[in-house]
């Protein structure tokens, strides 16, 4: 069954002669390239994506052609996907060719009785999600991008998401990947098995590489069902200490049915009220969580959680909240948590941080921020996936500052080290965060990156200026 997109059909064929004309053009080599940018001639931390061509692809075999061509003479390709990355990591750093997978957007297969999806590339998250509800299955992944974010995209940068907390990453519902390689050749590892113990797992290489290392053209992935019960439980604390204590309780009484786990601070939800005219039916609390339940029993489900919320209330772990069963409710109090990133952005110019840490030291990076910015930015705040200890740091200002920028970095990303954090917990390094990789990982590990790298993509055609230090 095949995904229709509204985008217009050019054939990459139609393409060639402009092309040819590239090669060319691009005279100055990813050789010059990389000087220039060591030197300094691109000093923002965007990358303008100032592309010539984008090319349109339909199938793997296409694909394969224009690497193929691309290689030979030298031409660096951006690999895109839906655009919907906050790093830089799908946009052109000089005139590298586009190369979209708008176009693969079929689905190849699904298999009712093991729930495993096979499709290209570039079907497009919610639309995987729609089919796969109609024959009783979800994805595994969910995420605010998904009505324009791909399958593709999502692999290769390992986003995590919603659904995390139950269903697990990635790295462990992809079964199998289709890649072309920089030279063309194409791996097709595109299994449907749930064990394969032969070799190595090469599919883990491309999980996250972000398109440095190959074009992911086709993905095979475990689906859960579809869960007959959902219930959301939108709680006032009054502590973030509350909010640690709330989430231990509700995971030992709630156990399996336990699907997310969203926290906010009160300064997202005056935000969200103030710039997008949404109204929380829980107020005057200084921190708030969203508690979602799946299962396949509503009585089940819901005497669990009428437990767990009278135990929370008797206990003094929360302090007011409400619970949605009907799903008109449940995506409002979905939006007030998924809207946060699009209230921000009427705030002013925003400072964005997808931080992992330790849960007990989840918010002090907030607090430290505040303290040490002061009146210098407009609003701290802090929300995320507390199930899965991933943090939303984001800072807004009127309008841009290289002073203010200096106040942030790097005091964020070595506070993030000094407790064995991460500082990119699902987001990827992309153009914006390269040069800071070593607050998570040490030299060795950097330097077999490269290699990798070097090994794959000898001419450094594929996506580059993108994941690696410069001069990787």
């Amino acid at each position: 069954m095949g995904i229709s997109s509204a985008a217009p059909h050019r054939s990459v064929w139609s393409h060639w002669a402009q092309l040819r004309w590239l090669t060319s053009f691009h005279r100055r080599t990813l050789t010059q390239q990389s000087v220039n940018y060591a030197s300094g001639t691109l000093q923002q931390r965007k990358p303008p994506g100032s592309s010539k061509l984008m090319l349109k692809p339909q199938t793997t075999v296409e694909v394969s052609q224009v690497l193929r061509y691309c290689h030979e003479r030298n031409l660096a390709v951006n690999p895109q996907g839906g655009n919907t990355g906050l790093v830089g990591g799908s946009v052109p750093v000089f005139d590298e060719i586009i190369l979209s997978t708008v176009l693969m957007n079929q689905i190849i297969s699904f298999d009712k009785v093991s729930g495993i999806l096979v499709c290209q590339a570039g079907c497009i998250l919610e639309k995987l999600n729609e089919y796969l509800e109609e024959q009783g299955f979800i994805m595994p992944l969910d995420l605010g991008a998904k009505g324009s974010c791909h399958i593709g995209g999502n692999v290769a940068t390992n986003a995590g998401g919603l659904r995390l907390l139950r269903y697990g990453s990635l790295r462990g519902t992809v079964l199998g990947l289709e890649v072309v390689l920089a030279d063309g050749s194409v791996m097709d590892c595109l299994a449907s098995l749930r064990k394969d113990n032969t070799g190595y797992d090469l599919k883990q290489l491309f999980i996250g590489s972000e398109g440095t290392l190959g074009v992911i053209t086709a993905v095979s992935i475990l689906c859960p069902q579809k869960p007959k019960a959902v219930n959301l439980a939108f709680l006032g604390c009054q502590s973030f200490t509350k909010v640690l204590e709330t989430f231990t309780t509700c995971r030992a009484m709630l156990g399996e049915i336990l699907s997310a786990y969203e926290f906010m601070d009160e300064k997202c939800m005056e935000l969200v009220e103030k710039h997008l005219k949404l109204s929380s039916p829980v107020a005057g609390s200084p921190f708030y969580v969203l508690i979602e339940t799946s299962g396949s029993s509503s009585t089940h489900d819901e005497e669990k959680l009428n437990n767990f919320l009278e135990q929370a209330m008797t206990s003094g772990l929360v302090t007011d909240g409400t619970v949605a069963t009907d799903d008109k409710k449940i995506k409002m109090l979905w939006s007030l948590r998924e809207r946060i990133t699009e209230a921000l952005t009427h705030d002013g110019y925003v400072y964005k941080y997808d931080i992992s840490l330790p849960v007990g030291k989840l918010y002090d990076l907030v607090t430290d921020t505040r303290a040490r910015l002061g009146h210098n930015a407009k609003n701290v705040v802090g929300y995320g996936h507390l199930g899965d200890g991933n943090l939303h740091l984001n800072i807004t200002a009127d309008s841009y500052s290289h002073s203010l920028l200096d106040a942030i970095e790097p005091f964020v990303y070595e506070w993030t080290a000094r407790y064995h954090g991460s500082i990119s917990a699902e987001h990827g390094l992309g153009f914006k965060k390269k040069q800071f990789i070593q607050y998570s990982k040490p030299s060795e590990a950097v330097f077999l990156m490269q290699r990798f790298k070097a090994m794959l993509d000898p001419k450094g055609i594929l996506n580059p200026y993108k994941m690696l230090p410069s001069g990787s």
